[in-house]
């Protein structure tokens, strides 16, 4: 028996599993855009989104929320937290596990 002879059935194997890949492959995308379209909000939802509305209380808190998250940021990025030193510092020390390399 040789393992790594290549006949018409070893190409036959290999065609097919390809062509599966290929198949799946494709599958799996139209699959994928199909999902895309069953997820897309409808024409009845997409008009409502378009008419005026009038500023509400949710709204408000919404700019609100903005607002706080700015000022937040703003005091982050311009100091007003406390400064972190960025060097570390290792000192040698002499314990049980290292005497031996020491005494050398």
């Amino acid at each position: 028996m040789v393992l790594l002879d290549v006949t018409s059935q070893t190409w036959f194997i290999t065609g097919v599993g390809f062509g599966m890949v290929l198949l799946l492959l494709f599958a799996f995308v139209y699959i994928m855009k199909f999902m895309g379209w069953i997820m897309q909000p409808r024409t009845k939802a997409a008009t409502e989104q378009n008419k005026p509305q009038t500023a509400s209380p949710a709204q408000d808190a919404d700019e609100a929320t903005k607002a706080a998250i700015a000022f937040t940021l703003q005091q982050y990025y311009y100091g007003v937290h406390d400064p972190v030193e960025t060097h570390l510092t290792v000192k040698h020390h002499v314990t049980a596990w290292n005497i031996i390399a020491t005494e050398k």
